[in-house]
């Protein structure tokens, strides 16, 4: 065996390993679930057969003069591996066009909070409308052209009442609109209820 033959071999072998490690490389799985169902524990589990994950993490960042939230933050990293990255960022569409090892979103419903407030929605600022769509169409398309398997958690909010605020109901539409948008572009969207998992099929 040559040596131009001996690396083409190791190249070929290495192309199949990246293969065997990330399974379909263009992989998008979207999970919906509510409050507590048990949807975090299910991402992990489910992108925990790549070796590599990025954590992605684009809620507030803990804070003293919030010690629930922080709690929750604390609970979230501790169950996390230490070969994970963890990336704390609202820069979703960056993230997703820059990626080069599996991703876990967790989740789009504290990152559509952030994103409400830096354009400007929850004070009715002029244009905030025109800034929203162009952030969300911008994340939409990075989630289409990804390139790494990547798995994003969401919440499910429209099942429940119709929230006594403005704010509410509209962090409820714009939510669920994303999820559908994000679900159309998904190979696979998983619902968790009560700890349970069920598999949605085609969209009506």
């Amino acid at each position: 065996m040559t040596k131009l033959t001996q690396r083409l071999a190791a190249f070929f072998e290495a192309a199949a390993r990246v293969m065997r490690q990330y399974g379909r490389t263009r992989e998008k799985v979207l999970i919906l679930g509510g409050v507590r169902s048990g949807k975090s524990r299910h991402a992990e589990r489910f992108i925990a057969r790549h070796p590599e994950v990025v954590y992605v993490a684009p809620g507030l960042p803990p804070s003293p003069d919030d010690p629930e939230w922080a709690a929750r933050v604390a609970a979230h990293r501790a169950r996390r591996p230490e070969n994970w990255r963890t990336v704390e960022t609202t820069d979703l569409a960056g993230t997703l066009r820059g990626a080069s090892r599996p991703l876990l979103i967790d989740c789009l419903g504290t990152w559509l909070s952030r994103v409400l407030d830096e354009v400007g929605a929850w004070t009715q600022t002029e244009g905030w409308e025109l800034r929203l769509d162009e952030r969300l169409e911008d994340f939409l398309s990075a989630w289409d052209s990804a390139h790494v398997p990547v798995v994003a958690v969401s919440n499910e909010v429209g099942s429940g009442v119709v929230p006594g605020f403005a704010s509410g109901r509209l962090f409820r539409d714009v939510l669920g609109a994303l999820n559908t948008r994000v679900a159309a572009g998904s190979d696979r969207v998983l619902l968790v209820v009560a700890g349970r998992v069920v598999e949605l099929g085609e969209r009506g």
